[in-house]
C-alpha cells in the first residue's frame, strides 16, 4: 500500500537554532557541553510540566510547555546526528512508520488485522534482542509508580493476576504486617516497596489511576497545610503537635463545608 507522507509543520527553524547552539565555535558553551545523559532529566521535567499545564487546563501554558518538550526532542536528535547515529528527520520518519504499522485498520486494506497489543508485542520481540517476555519493553527509567502499574497490566494479560480486589486488599494487609516486623533498614525498604506495589495493584483493580490519585492527595495535603500556616501565621513551626493537629482538623472541616455549599 502507498501512503501519503506525514503532514508536517516547518520545524526547520528550530533544528537550525539547535545546530547553532551546539556549534563548538559560535554556539552556547552550556548547550555544547550537554550529552544524552545530562539532558535526559530536563526531558522528563518538561514532560511533567506538559502534564501539569493539562491538569490546570492552561492552554497558553500548554502551548509553551509543548514547545519546551519539542526542543528536548530536537536537542537529543542533534546530539545523535553529531555522533553519526541518526538525524531529526529519521526520528520523524520512524514515528510515522510506526503509527502506520500499528494502525493497519486505518492505513491497510481494511482486512482482518492483529490487535494493537499483538503488534506491539511483535515489535518488542524484534527489537529487544528476541526478548519474548510479556514484560519486555517496560522502560526502567519511567517513574516507579507508573512502571509498577505497567508491569502488573502486562502480567495480568497472561492470567497472572488476582481474581478480584479482595485478594489484593488481603495482600496489602499482609505486606503492612511485614513492614511492622521488618528489622533492618534495607529490609524495611524492601517491605515498603512491596506495600507500595500492592497498593498500585489495588488501584489497578479498582480502575483508578494511581498516579492521578496520588496527585490529588498531594494537592489536598498542600491545600490543607497552607491553610494551617495561614491560620497560625509565623508561630506555626513553634506550635505543639496537638495544636497543629487541631489546625489540620479545622482546615479539613472548612474544606468539607466549602465543598457542600
Amino acid at each position: 500500500m502507498t501512503t501519503k507522507p506525514c503532514p508536517s509543520a516547518d520545524i526547520t527553524p528550530l533544528v537550525e537554532i539547535m545546530a547553532r547552539l551546539r556549534d563548538p565555535e559560535r554556539g552556547c558553551s552550556w548547550d555544547v557541553r550537554q550529552s544524552f545523559e545530562t539532558i535526559a532529566p530536563y526531558t522528563i521535567e518538561e514532560a511533567y510540566e506538559v502534564a501539569d499545564a493539562i491538569d490546570r487546563k492552561d492552554m497558553p501554558a500548554l502551548c509553551d510547555e509543548l514547545g519546551d518538550l519539542l526542543l528536548q526532542t530536537v536537542f537529543h536528535a542533534r546530539i545523535a546526528e553529531e555522533a553519526g547515529h541518526f538525524a531529526y528527520q529519521d526520528v520523524i520518519d520512524a514515528i510515522c512508520a510506526k503509527m502506520i504499522r500499528r494502525h493497519p485498520h486505518v492505513f491497510g486494506d481494511g482486512g482482518e488485522t492483529p490487535g494493537w497489543e499483538a503488534i506491539k508485542a511483535a515489535e518488542r520481540s524484534a527489537g529487544d534482542g528476541g526478548d519474548r517476555s510479556a514484560l519486555a519493553g517496560v522502560a526502567s527509567a519511567i517513574p516507579a509508580l507508573l512502571r509498577a502499574e505497567k508491569l502488573q497490566k502486562r502480567a495480568a494479560r497472561t492470567g497472572f493476576d488476582w481474581p478480584d480486589s479482595e485478594g489484593v486488599i488481603a495482600k496489602i494487609e499482609e505486606e503492612l504486617d511485614e513492614v511492622r516486623h521488618a528489622a533492618s533498614g534495607p529490609e524495611r525498604e524492601e517491605e515498603i516497596g512491596d506495600l507500595l506495589f500492592a497498593v498500585v495493584n489495588l488501584a489497578r483493580h479498582m480502575k483508578i489511576d494511581p498516579e492521578q490519585a496520588l496527585r490529588q492527595a498531594n494537592r489536598k495535603f498542600e491545600r490543607r497545610f497552607r491553610a494551617m500556616e495561614a491560620q497560625a501565621g509565623e508561630e506555626f513551626a513553634t506550635l505543639s503537635l496537638d495544636a497543629k493537629e487541631a489546625l489540620w482538623q479545622k482546615a479539613k472541616k472548612a474544606e468539607c463545608a466549602d465543598a457542600s455549599d
